[in-house]
């Protein structure tokens, strides 16, 4: 079964969205069609390069083919065509959080003023400390070279790194996320509802939920459920507050780490995560694993969605990953899939952790089916360059606590 990546999809809007003008929404989708040049243009060419050229210039230098993802970057580095890739995927990353800023600092004390007002009408909890020690893995740093990070304020009350997250995120993925930025939510949701169909968990928890994109499908798709997400940001707690209440659901945010996240013992039936573990560290990666453990009832079950380990891939497409590490400033992106996952699962008291893939919706949705006939399919591919997610499908760590 073959299934291309159709982007048919537009950024749904909502209250605290930043509205851009014409000429602001042209200069942002300029930034999302260089992207997808990029990826789709530029990226498939240097399979051909290394193979043609790169690989036999490693070759006569070493004595030796290139063995793993560091001697294929060591032969790719040096060549024109991997330099004007690198460089133009470099430009177009800070070109699209550019695009957005300008609409951010013109609607900024509209968007602070209309998110104070959502958030004060929802009964769901919004809980920010201004003296909360925010770790030094997303401060030191702006993670996917987004200005401010995450955590990065600029006014009493602000959200505008929450804005230009959830604005940016859509071009960066060029909307391959769906019109919600929630398909990685809604993917582990659909695969819950798949495989558990009798699942039927009362408290979950989103840990570094940014501006709960990937939260929301989990209060949509177990309605009955208390729903909570919790990030170390201010801005990005406001924010996904204040878009949750603006969408019409009641889910409480929460300032907080995944390291410690100061809920009781036992307290969730569901924990999960989208993409968190290879933007925090060694340290911490262990730690989550952990509290996870502790925080949840016996039976209940832990979640990690992110892109597969390298061991799960051949070397040339850890190279083609591995360039988050170097170029996009993600300096644990290598090295979180580099570790032992499972055995950190298992040290942390779960005994058979295990790996699987959620299948994107919203490439199930774009090959019409309804029924996830496609999803075997989906969870079947491999990494293709130019693809979004490897494969078409979101990498999941599995793991129950016992009864």
């Amino acid at each position: 079964m073959s299934i291309e990546m159709v982007n048919i999809f537009q950024q749904a809007e909502h209250p605290v969205l930043p509205r851009p003008t014409h000429d602001e929404r042209a200069r942002q989708d300029f930034a999302k069609a260089m992207k997808g040049f990029v990826q789709q243009g530029l990226l498939p060419g240097l399979a051909g390069v290394f193979q043609g050229r790169a690989a036999h210039v490693f070759a006569k230098a070493h004595g030796r083919p290139p063995a793993d993802r560091h001697d294929i970057r060591r032969a790719m580095v040096a060549d024109p065509y991997f330099q004007h890739y690198a460089a133009t995927n470099r430009i177009a990353q800070e070109l699209l959080w550019d695009s957005v800023i300008d609409t951010i600092e013109r609607e900024l004390p509209e968007l602070n003023a209309r998110a104070a007002e959502l958030s004060a009408a929802s009964r769901a909890p919004l809980e920010t400390d201004p003296d909360f020690p925010t770790p030094r893995y997303v401060t030191a740093i702006d993670i996917h070279c987004m200005p401010g990070g995450y955590a990065g304020e600029v006014a009493p009350g602000d959200i505008s790194t929450g804005a230009l997250y959830d604005r940016g995120v859509y071009l960066y993925a060029m909307g391959y996320m769906g019109p919600m930025n929630d398909d990685m939510g809604r993917s582990v949701v659909n695969w819950l509802k798949r495989n558990l169909p009798d699942f039927a968990p009362e408290r979950i928890l989103d840990m570094g939920c940014t501006v709960g994109h990937s939260t929301l499908p989990y209060k949509e798709g177990f309605p009955g459920a208390e729903v909570t997400g919790i990030d170390v940001a201010a801005p990005q707690v406001r924010y996904a507050h204040a878009r949750a209440a603006g969408l019409g659901l009641e889910v409480g945010f929460l300032q907080r780490n995944a390291e410690a996240t100061g809920f009781p013992d036992a307290h969730f039936d569901l924990v999960v995560s989208h993409i968190l573990l290879h933007e925090t560290s060694g340290k911490a990666m262990p730690a989550i694993f952990r509290e996870c453990f502790r925080i949840l009832k016996p039976g209940g079950i832990m979640i990690h969605a992110d892109l597969p380990p390298f061991d799960r891939m051949d070397p040339f497409a850890q190279f083609i990953l591995d360039n988050e590490t170097w170029y996009n400033n993600e300096p644990f992106w290598g090295a979180m899939r580099e570790l032992d996952q499972l055995a950190l699962a298992r040290a942390a008291g779960f005994p058979e952790p295990r790996f699987d893939t959620a299948p994107m919706a919203v490439m199930e949705f774009a090959a019409q089916s309804a029924d996830y006939a496609g999803a075997e399919a989906l969870a079947e591919r491999e990494f293709t360059a130019g693809e979004y997610a490897p494969g078409g499908g979101w990498e999941i760590l599995f793991a129950r606590k016992p009864q």
